[in-house]
């Protein structure tokens, strides 16, 4: 852990020469009216992390409601997929996470299809969650466009609904026999083509390959403060900010959810998910970033 850490402080620290597109360009896609705290905090938390730039892209509608409740983040106006397409052809913009707060009607699961269009990623990592994570399962010919450079960030109900059958072998292990969690969700991942990251106490993170690392928020790392509602959007953020940085998938995600305990832990009782991205730069400068 001790050479983890020396690595991401290395990569998260900023320098005098840099510019804000050295550290990368990551775009946050938005529900309507109503449905924009969960993007907003996963813009917020990929801001904090060091991303330079982050733009929210949402309904023309819910323009005015973002704007009032955010300054650093730029805001573009997202009518469809044929937009989306468009934005998507600026090489700048190197992280794309949508599903917090997207919503499940057909525009939405339009929007996914086209995020995971062949030739419009590149090198772009895709940041999947919540509601992204459910078109996924509703509509398995989007899993076909899934690809090494993706990131899924389900919780347990959401993977039990993408991968029924390697939930049930889940729920069947013990708690405590962590490599079988991890052969689990090896297994998802490989199927899947993609990053997967299954949120939990015990969090594990693996790649197509087989590459695998593990959060473990319980005993003397205990975070239970985590469980509460937009904290998982929070974490998505996390990713996507230090994937947009040019971080690796699965140091990414990894890396996501050490901030995401240690933030949490630095607050302990009360906690509610406004308070991370705020409670990162003090974490930062104690890992001595």
């Amino acid at each position: 852990m001790v050479t983890e850490q020396a690595a991401m402080i290395a990569a998260l620290r900023k320098y005098e020469a840099q510019h804000k597109y050295d550290h990368g360009h990551a775009l946050v896609l938005s529900g309507g009216v109503g449905r924009g705290g969960a993007a907003r905090l996963a813009a917020r938390a990929a801001l904090r992390v060091g991303a330079g730039l982050v733009t929210l892209g949402c309904p023309p509608a819910a323009l005015s409601e973002n704007a009032a409740r955010l300054d650093a983040i730029m805001l573009r106006a997202l009518r469809g997929s044929a937009q989306l397409r468009d934005m998507l052809a600026d090489p700048r913009i190197t992280a794309l996470c949508l599903g917090p707060g997207l919503g499940l009607g057909a525009g939405a699961a339009e929007l996914v299809a086209t995020a995971l269009e062949r030739g419009s990623t590149g090198s772009r990592a895709v940041i999947l969650d919540a509601d992204a994570v459910t078109h996924l399962a509703q509509e398995p010919g989007l899993q076909a466009r899934l690809h090494p450079r993706c990131i899924l960030t389900p919780h347990a109900g959401e993977f039990a609904r993408l991968l029924p059958d390697l939930a049930e072998a889940l729920r069947a292990a013990s708690p405590e026999d962590q490599a079988t969690h991890v052969q689990i969700v090896q297994s998802g991942a490989a199927r899947l083509n993609a990053v997967l990251l299954l949120k939990g106490a015990l969090t594990v993170i693996a790649a197509p390959d087989g590459t695998h690392a593990v959060s473990d928020a319980r005993g003397a790392q205990s975070a239970p403060w985590l469980a509460t509602a937009g904290s998982g959007d929070v974490l998505a953020g996390l990713v996507t900010g230090l994937a947009a940085r040019g971080i690796a998938p699965l140091q990414a995600a990894f890396w996501a959810a050490l901030l995401h305990v240690a933030a949490a832990r630095a607050f302990g009782p009360g906690l509610i998910a406004d308070d991370l991205p705020d409670l990162l730069p003090a974490v930062l400068r104690d890992l001595g970033v």
